[in-house]
């Protein structure tokens, strides 16, 4: 027997607001009720229109605050304090992008993407959301000439040309995220990509999220130019 997807509109709504609040806490951010209301906006409108869309895999809708929003905020476990900016690489449908813009208002979150049907879809979810720091550009990663305060990377381009990106675009000072794994054990190739990005010149970590704040484990690759 073929197993049934479930349909966005019987998922649950609403009920997990607390992987947000762990995972910004997790990142050194506590959330105001504003920022929560926001990210909840947002978790409606990736069941209602992301996941139609195809933005998401029809499946992703039973774990949008764990897998997608939740894993989104701890991205901001790389910067003591809020950046002046961030690069979203490959933002797809926000995402760390958009969660990140919510949890630091003052910081300037650049959502990049090659595809025109995703751009019009953030463009829907900006105007919804009411986000005033977030700026939506269709392009090319590799295309991208400045350097960046911030830049972070979810599953968007291999993690070695991520790396390679990070070396590029990181202006000195400044922090790039790449999200690794949501898998208990620590990805093989996390030692090669902290080799690599040592090797660049850049100061590299993996950073073990704890189970307790997403009920599963996931890793992060954190990068200091």
């Amino acid at each position: 027997m073929r197993p049934v997807t479930p349909k966005t509109s019987d998922v649950p709504r609403g009920t997990s607001i607390e992987y947000a609040v762990r995972a910004a806490h997790y990142g050194g951010v506590d959330l105001s009720e504003r920022q929560k209301e926001q990210l909840t906006d947002y978790s409606e409108w990736l069941l209602d229109e992301a996941i139609p869309a195809g933005g998401l895999g029809p499946r992703e809708g039973e774990r949008i605050w764990q897998r997608h929003i939740g894993d989104s905020l701890t991205f901001a476990a790389g910067w003591p304090e809020a950046p002046a900016e961030i690069l979203d690489v490959g933002t797809g449908v926000g995402l760390p992008g958009i969660p990140l813009a919510i949890a630091f208002p003052d910081t300037i979150v650049t959502l990049l993407d090659r595809g025109g049907r995703r751009i019009r879809l953030l463009h829907r979810a900006v105007r919804m959301l009411n986000l005033g720091n977030v700026v939506i550009a269709q392009g090319d990663a590799f295309s991208v000439a400045d350097e960046w305060a911030g830049l972070v990377f979810r599953a968007s381009i291999p993690p070695p040309e991520a790396v390679g990106l990070a070396n590029r675009l990181l202006e000195p000072g400044s922090v790039g995220v790449l999200g690794l794994s949501t898998r208990e054990d620590e990805p093989e190739r996390a030692r090669d990509l902290v080799s690599l990005a040592t090797a660049l010149g850049l100061d590299a970590e993996v950073r073990q999220v704890p189970t307790e704040v997403l009920d599963g484990t996931s890793w992060l690759l954190i990068m200091r130019s």
